[in-house]
This record gives C-alpha cells, sequence and structure tokens, in this order.
C-alpha cells in the first residue's frame, strides 16, 4: 500500500476501534447484569483490554504513517519499531486468541463466556466487534504491510508476561469478590485451572508463531534486511 493509503486505513480503524471500545465501556450502568459487571468492571475481560490494545496499535501505526509523509524519518523510526513490536507480540496474537476462543466456547456452552443475560444489554453488532472483526482486521495489517518481529526468545517472553499480568489480574479479582471472570473457571479444580491456562497460553503461542509464519511468507526475508 502506498504510505497515504495506510495512513487512511489506520486512522479509519484506530476511530473504528476507539468507537468500539467507548460503547463498550459507556453501557449505562443500570443497563448491566449484576452477575456479570462485579469488581473491575469491564477492564477484567480480555476481550475490553483487547480493543484497548487495538486503539493503542492503530494510534501508533498511524503515527508512523504521519511521520514517514512528512519525512520525519529520524522520528518516525522508533515509532515504527514500536509498531512492529505491538502487532507481533500482542496485537495479532491477542485479537486471533480471542476471535477463536471466544466463538469455539459460546458455539459448545454461550454460558461459560457470554450469558444470555447479556443479549438485552449488548447489541448483536457489537458483540461481532469485539469477537469477530478483530480477527479479519488483524490478518488485513499483515497484507497491508511487512512487520518486523524481535528475536523469538524476546517476543515470547514479553508475550509470556503479559500473560502472567492478565491471569494474575484474574486471580486477584476472584480473591476479591469470590466470582470468577468467565463462569468456564468455576468448573475447574485449581490443577485443573492450571492446566488451562497453561494450554491458553500454548495457544497464544502458537498465534505468535502462525502470524510470524503469515508475515514472512507474504513479504519474504528481503523486505527485513
Amino acid at each position: 500500500m502506498e504510505i497515504s493509503t495506510l495512513a487512511t486505513y489506520h486512522c479509519l480503524a484506530f476511530v473504528w476501534y476507539f468507537f468500539v471500545a467507548y460503547s463498550i465501556t459507556h453501557i449505562k450502568t443500570e443497563e448491566r447484569p449484576s452477575e456479570v459487571f462485579l469488581y473491575g468492571g469491564q477492564w477484567k475481560y480480555l476481550t475490553v483490554l483487547n480493543l484497548v490494545l487495538q486503539a493503542v496499535f492503530y494510534g501508533v501505526s498511524f503515527l508512523a504513517d504521519v511521520l514517514r509523509l512528512i519525512k520525519k524519518l529520524r522520528c518516525a523510526k522508533p515509532v515504527i519499531s514500536s509498531r512492529d513490536l505491538l502487532f507481533s507480540v500482542l496485537a495479532f496474537p491477542v485479537s486471533t486468541f480471542v476471535c477463536i476462543s471466544f466463538w469455539t466456547l459460546y458455539t459448545y456452552n454461550r454460558e461459560l463466556v457470554y450469558p444470555k443475560s447479556l443479549d438485552g444489554v449488548i447489541p448483536l453488532w457489537l458483540n461481532h466487534a469485539m469477537h469477530t472483526a478483530v480477527l479479519p482486521f488483524a490478518l488485513l495489517e499483515i497484507l497491508a504491510l511487512p512487520h518486523r518481529y524481535p528475536a523469538k526468545k524476546k517476543g515470547l517472553i514479553l508475550l509470556g508476561f503479559v500473560a502472567f499480568l492478565y491471569i494474575s489480574w484474574v486471580l486477584w479479582i476472584y480473591s476479591v469478590t469470590g466470582e470468577w471472570v468467565y463462569p468456564l473457571f468455576a468448573l475447574f479444580s485449581p490443577p485443573g485451572l492450571a492446566a488451562f491456562f497453561a494450554g491458553s497460553l500454548a495457544i497464544i503461542v502458537s498465534f505468535y508463531s502462525f502470524g510470524e509464519f503469515l508475515n514472512r511468507m507474504i513479504w519474504g526475508q528481503s523486505k527485513f534486511s
């Protein structure tokens, strides 16, 4: 894509994610099912945190495009590095994980991840904006331009650290409220839950590797030399 086209696309994507994040975080309090929005509000859900992550990523991407357009290449270089790190380590694997894991569990038993009581609170379009559209956006980003991936060890350490922070947040909320972020977690014994978290981490790591594979398959090694 031309830089001007990329800038337009990244700007529109940023506005879209900002709008979706704003919409989900501004649901009227009286409309929220009490069993769903407890301690931590929406900020305990990976889906909502992913919306913020995507908005930040596309905002950084738009800034990088603008700096390139105005020929501020010296300033653009660290912004581009940040953009690529955000996309490779977080934006792509988290979006892919959110979409695939949500719809897999929703198909199996929606009450485990998205209780039916939410249908009267969250519009259908917003549900798909949070859980479906995130994957096509991530794939389109790979097709739009090449991204430099970090060394595999560094990338996996960063991804693992972020996963550890989120799991710690989930466990903290349970210790305070006695309620799990997702009803699914209540089905597991402590060893079973540890195995579930480990399995989820393995899946998201596989999505990281898949993103890296797609990036190199489409753009080739020469784009990164």
